[in-house]
């Protein structure tokens, strides 16, 4: 179900950029429109990559899931933020902006899923060490040898 929703937003963004990219040459020559275009141009990148990486079958950690999808979101709030500055000179439609709103919105949702993710197996893995030096009366294998470290000493003289 997850990867099928993220088939669908890529699908979307994807869309959603091609329409502009295509309108956009009429827009770029208008003085100071250009940062649109650019901003579109990355996030066709980011998308792309994330395709590739999808259609490739690779799955995606979680830790490069929150960084791809938080680039996407952070240029998606960029290109919205000049998007509605910039409306009327820039010639932009009123459904684009509202498109790439709800493009956003998934965009943070699949954020906000993926960082979690992270969260959680960063959180599994110290339980995991912490149960690891529980298990162990001596502590971990450096603090038999430590001395005033808290493990425990090693008698001195003959053995």
């Amino acid at each position: 179900m997850r990867r099928r929703m993220a088939s669908g937003v890529i699908a979307t963004l994807g869309l959603a950029v091609a329409s502009f990219l295509d309108a956009a040459p009429a827009s770029a020559q208008v003085s100071g429109c250009e940062q649109m275009q650019k901003l579109l141009t990355e996030r066709q990148s980011i998308v792309a990559r994330l395709s590739a990486a999808q259609k490739a079958k690779k799955k995606m950690t979680p830790q490069e899931a929150c960084s791809t999808f938080g680039r996407l979101s952070n240029n998606g709030d960029a290109a919205l933020k000049f998007a509605t500055a910039n409306q009327d000179w820039c010639q932009i439609p009123a459904s684009f902006i509202e498109g790439m709103q709800a493009d956003n919105k998934k965009v943070a949702t699949f954020r906000a899923q993926a960082c979690n993710a992270v969260k959680q197996q960063a959180a599994m893995e110290q339980r995991a060490r912490k149960q690891a030096q529980g298990a162990n009366p001596f502590g971990g294998a450096d603090s038999i040898t430590s001395g005033a470290g808290g493990g425990m000493r090693i008698p001195q003289g003959a053995l």
